[in-house]
């Protein structure tokens, strides 16, 4: 097959290439140019797109022997992944987006111009696995339950699993790191990347501060009583309990944990871990990686890019996605995605609108 693996600079997309090219595939690499400002050298872990790791992505392609070329996506990565990380924020939702960048860019302006460069698939660098079956292809959660990205690829349609490769799925990182090694891929020990890759400082708040600017407001509990003041609620997200500056402890000198986010009146309501619980949500934009389903099914739910499975009962309500929890589940933000499993198959995901608590608790 033709393929284009789409290569980061890191380990994990040049063992990627790797694999695909000693398979017999002929494959060339693309680097995607993703920062409007890419002069700066990464810190550390922190930070991805720079030139730096273009020029590690071009030294891997010419060690495996492979084509290699960088596409310019900055201003589409800018307008639906890092627009929309800010317009959530400012929203007072929560949103993931590396998810929006699956999505948007590498699975969709990706793809489509592979596509439409007579490539028949794309390559890259994540931990999951997809299973041909009689039915089409399935989207699995890796072996490495501590990379497992399926969460981030749960918007895959059909139609893209259709047209892209994962090589890595069925390897521990580990061992990636030492294949690199032998393969003389000087990435070897490059180290991850990780928060999000264009807030290379790793200051989501003085980020969100600088792009909407101050908007003080006050911090109120669940009763509407003032405890505090702040300088914008893209400062918060549900769950916080770090960073709230109450200077008047709770009643019960227990923690007090954001509950509710309101850019409108501007006030960002908090309580116990109790008053954080969970009975059910409301999702939207559901994007199903096989057929939608018909039923209600009981499955497991992951709410985080990093968060445990959850037992619940799921069904579709029209174009939005009702989901119950089988027990209250804590910090559930609007804006991040409900990832749904049918044990490690992905079935889907829908973008978190509403919640319901549960009533006893407040």
């Amino acid at each position: 097959m033709r393929v284009l693996a789409a290569m980061s600079g890191g380990v994990d997309s040049a063992v990627a290439a790797a694999r695909m090219a000693e398979a017999g595939h002929d494959v060339t690499g693309v680097h995607l140019a993703l920062s409007r400002n890419p002069q700066s050298y990464r810190s550390g872990a922190r930070g991805c797109c720079t030139i730096e790791d273009s020029r590690d992505a071009r030294r891997a392609a010419d060690v495996i022997g492979i084509p290699f070329y960088v596409w310019d996506l900055a201003e589409r990565f800018h307008a639906d992944v890092v627009e929309d990380f800010v317009s959530e924020y400012a929203a007072g939702r929560t949103p993931n987006p590396c998810l929006r960048c699956n999505e948007k860019v590498k699975f969709s302006a990706v793809l489509d111009r592979a596509l439409a460069l007579d490539f028949d698939a794309v390559v890259t660098g994540h931990y999951a696995r997809i299973v041909d079956t009689a039915d089409g292809r399935e989207l699995h959660r890796a072996v490495d339950p501590a990379k497992d990205q399926s969460y981030v690829l749960g918007v895959l349609t059909q139609q893209q699993l259709a047209h892209a490769f994962f090589p890595l799925g069925d390897t521990v990182k580990t061992e990636v790191r030492e294949e690199a090694e032998r393969r003389g891929l000087s990435v070897a020990d490059k180290p991850d990347s990780h928060d999000i890759c264009f807030i290379a400082d790793g200051d989501t708040p003085g980020f969100l501060s600088s792009q909407l600017g101050e908007a003080p407001g006050d911090i109120i509990d669940a009763q509407g009583k003032k405890l505090g003041e702040h300088q914008g609620t893209h400062g918060f997200t549900i769950g916080q309990r770090k960073g709230l500056r109450i200077g008047t402890p709770a009643s019960d000198g227990k923690p007090r944990f954001v509950l509710d986010i309101s850019p409108v009146d501007r006030t960002v309501t908090v309580g116990s871990r109790e008053e954080l619980a969970v009975s059910q949500l409301t999702a939207s934009k559901p994007r199903w990686c096989g057929p939608a389903p018909t039923d209600r099914m009981t499955v497991k739910a992951q709410l985080r890019a990093h968060g445990d499975e959850v037992s619940v009962t799921a069904w579709l309500d029209g174009d939005q996605v009702q989901v119950t929890f089988d027990e209250p589940t804590s910090a559930v933000a609007p804006g991040q995605a409900v990832v749904l499993y049918d044990g490690t198959r992905v079935i889907g995901s829908a973008t978190i609108d509403t919640v319901e608590r549960v009533t006893a608790a407040v």
